[in-house]
């Protein structure tokens, strides 16, 4: 029985199980694997699993992989990929203020912001949104005004007044497979405060409903600023904490947040 080490960070309640690949060398499939490991009740328990490995290069420094509890591979995870960094300076991988990290969506650039015992703050810049489009998407109970955009993960945006006018959870889960979207995609269900505020529920691809998702929070703060509804700063809030996310004028989306280490051990496979 082989021993593999892991641990786990979440980003406001969003978990990740980091994993180095070295360590996996020897999993036949790490889909499968994945959504063992990731089970609540007979796994480590998780919204997916990153996977680490030390590039020798000009272009960037670690390239990461993030496999959803479904087995599925994401394109790219804001809260999965900041757990996966903060593993590496936790474990004193990686001493420099800013990281590069290969994704399957892009390089990515990381900067360390903050550092206090086990928690740790950065500012990303996860590039350029793709493909913003604006259409009405009718399933069983719903005809739904949708913004749809990637964003290194295909994101369906719906504003709604106010969460308890929708089943939104029934909403999400429909959607997230729906024809539109070949690949699946990830569903958030924005609410607008105020021109600097907005508040989000998510329903993530591969992984259903979550607490917090950098990914989509990104996603809402572009949505919302494409259509007028806020500016390009706002605070978007999760039920697992605040994430402030910046549209620049240049295209470029930046998100600051954290992540929080949870624990660290050994599973056996």
């Amino acid at each position: 029985m082989k021993q593999i080490p892991f641990c786990k960070f979440h980003g406001f309640g969003n978990d990740y199980i980091v994993f180095e690949t070295e360590d996996l060398r020897e999993i036949e499939n790490l889909n499968d694997f994945a959504a063992r490991v990731c089970h609540r009740n007979t796994g480590i328990g998780g919204d997916g699993i990153a996977v680490l490995q030390k590039l020798e290069g000009a272009y960037a420094d670690y390239d990461c992989r993030i496999i959803n509890p479904d087995g599925s591979e994401a394109g790219f995870s804001g809260n999965g990929t900041r757990c996966a960094v903060s593993y590496l300076y936790y474990e004193n991988l990686w001493q420099e203020n800013s990281l590069r990290l290969k994704t399957k969506s892009g390089i990515k650039t990381y900067e360390l912001l903050e550092k206090e015992n086990s928690t740790f703050w950065f500012l990303a810049e996860l590039g350029k949104p793709h493909s913003i489009t604006n259409y009405e998407l009718r399933i069983t109970n719903y005809v739904l005004p949708v913004i749809s955009l990637d964003v290194g993960n295909p994101v369906a945006v719906i504003f709604v007044d106010d969460f308890d006018s929708i089943n939104w959870r029934e909403a999400g889960k429909e959607i997230e497979p729906h024809t539109q979207f070949p690949e699946k995609t990830n569903v958030v269900f924005v609410k607008v405060i105020d021109r600097e505020n907005i508040e989000i529920r998510i329903w993530e691809r591969g992984a259903g409903e979550t607490s917090s998702s950098g990914t989509c929070s990104i996603a809402a703060a572009v949505a919302s600023a494409f259509t007028g509804k806020t500016g390009r700063k706002v605070y978007v809030h999760a039920e697992g904490g605040t994430t402030k996310a910046v549209w620049r004028e240049d295209g470029e989306m930046m998100i600051t947040g954290r992540a929080d280490l949870a624990f660290c051990g050994e599973f056996y496979e």
